[in-house]
């Protein structure tokens, strides 16, 4: 049933894999609490409401909302359905220059460190973390390259001289051909995961003494605070982090309205 779905998203309308298994783990749950796999508009409409009554995140709610109607049109019964207002997210407990140096260094091997200072440095989706290739990074002029980023976009990011240091003192104690992937599992010598991603953030954090929850995604909002806090301007950011709209590097603004300040008494006026 789920698989002529899957099949009809990626051959008909062109959908990425990652996004449809989102899709089908979003819409089996609801069919399990419905009942049914073909589910009436009231039915639909109720199970929404109460996703909205549980408190269900923005974000589930929209995927889900998504499959369905994916799913109905797919069924020839195509059900359309409104859309969460997307609530302005503060970040905070992001991670200190300070608090990132222990981390890198606390590190014990050099595929630690790697791994790390490439996440630190680029702030890059852990996703396309672990779908680099050797390929994908030029260590000459300090780049990364991104073959399909979020939204099947391709991108360049920048990298600092010390992480293309560390990278190349990787490469050179674990041998690689150009088409393998940059990071692999010790055991098996897979790609590498984003649950390994993730956990090995923990191990550091702990490592470090760091209290906050550190993820990698964290990394990632920390590199944009601390280019704004040093100055930086929000198109490069937007260009680095790969938004596709100016609107989403914008809630660093909001996270931290210290730059605002600094930015203002810069160029205020002297009326007095």
């Amino acid at each position: 049933m789920f698989n002529e779905f899957e099949k009809f998203l990626l051959v008909m309308k062109g959908i990425s894999d990652v996004t449809i298994k989102g899709y089908v783990g979003s819409i089996k749950p609801a069919f399990r609490r419905i009942g049914n796999s073909r589910p009436t508009h009231s039915e639909i409409t109720d199970y929404i409401k109460w996703m909205y009554d549980q408190e269900y995140s923005y974000h589930y709610i929209v995927n889900t909302s998504l499959a369905i109607e994916w799913w109905t049109k797919f069924h020839n019964y195509p059900i359309k359905l409104g859309r969460p207002r997307k609530p302005r997210t503060i970040i905070k407990d992001v991670l200190s220059e300070a608090e990132i140096t222990r981390m890198i260094a606390i590190t014990k091997n050099i595929r630690e460190k790697a791994i790390i200072t490439l996440l630190a440095y680029s702030g890059i989706r852990n996703k396309e973390l672990c779908n680099l290739r050797v390929c994908d990074i030029n260590l000459g002029d300090n780049m990364v390259r991104v073959l399909s980023g979020k939204g099947s976009r391709d991108r360049l990011i920048h990298i600092s001289g010390d992480c293309s240091r560390v990278l190349l003192e990787y490469l050179n104690q674990y041998q690689r051909t150009p088409e393998d992937y940059l990071f692999t599992t010790l055991a098996k010598n897979e790609k590498y995961s984003s649950w390994a991603l993730r956990k090995l953030m923990k191990v550091l954090a702990k490592r470090a003494d760091i209290r906050k929850r550190v993820y990698p995604h964290l990394l990632r909002h920390s590199l944009a605070v601390n280019l704004l806090r040093r100055g930086c301007n929000l198109v490069l950011i937007q260009r680095q982090l790969g938004h596709a709209y100016i609107s989403s590097t914008e809630i660093y603004i909001a996270s931290f309205p210290q730059r605002v300040q600094s930015q203002y008494h810069l160029f205020i006026p002297s009326y007095i």
